[in-house]
């Protein structure tokens, strides 16, 4: 069972339907019978799927809740972009792209995707074939994929074009932001995260080389 309550989703996302709520915890379920075959996560963390995981990858839809066009680099096990996908069903419009070299995710992410009929779409390739490939997202997501030079240089083609840079990150991340002026220049607001006292959201734009 689920710990997961439809509270928890509200605080964590802002409002968020009944159903939405439950097919995140459908989902859930999904996940953990996937993850034990193909490791979408470390197992240490897949006792709390919903806390670690599910509301963590929600709370980026309390910070920006108009933008339409998102795109997730290095999806993984779909964290925060499977998620963002269900929220984003609310949204006349909105959609996601969720980019993953790795093709057994890549297929769990598909999989997703059509059993709920979600507004995301799944593009297998690596993070630097894929710029041509998404045009113009509003918004650039990671979780857990790289430091921030490596994220910036990934997604510079979107980000110096206009789009947002909404990161996860954990206590280390004054040292990564140091680490990135050397190279970049860029607007930064920091959101403590909902769901780890020492972690944040890097919300990032307008960048331009030094």
């Amino acid at each position: 069972m689920s710990a997961g309550s439809w509270q928890s989703l509200q605080d964590a996302a802002g409002p968020v339907s009944r159903e939405t709520f439950e097919r995140l915890i459908a989902f859930e379920h999904i996940f953990q019978k996937w993850n034990r075959s193909i490791n979408l996560v470390a197992q240490s963390t897949a006792a709390d799927v919903w806390e670690r995981h599910i509301l963590d990858s929600a709370q980026l839809a309390r910070i920006e809740h108009a933008a339409e066009r998102w795109v997730d680099i290095g999806s993984g096990g779909g964290f925060p972009g499977l998620v963002l996908a269900f929220l984003l069903a609310e949204r006349t419009g909105a959609s996601i792209v969720l980019v993953e070299s790795n093709r057994k995710k890549a297929s769990f992410l598909q999989t997703v995707i059509g059993q709920f009929h979600l507004p995301a779409r799944v593009l297998t390739a690596r993070i630097e074939e894929s710029h041509a490939l998404v045009s113009a997202p509003q918004i650039v997501t990671a979780r857990a994929l790289a430091g921030l030079p490596t994220l910036l240089d990934l997604s510079a083609p979107w980000l110096m074009r206009g789009a947002r840079g909404l990161f996860h990150k954990g206590r280390d991340y004054r040292a990564e932001v140091k680490e990135s002026v050397n190279r970049w220049a860029f607007d930064l607001v920091e959101h403590p995260s909902v769901t780890d006292p020492h972690g944040v959201i890097l919300d990032l734009s307008n960048l331009r080389p030094v």
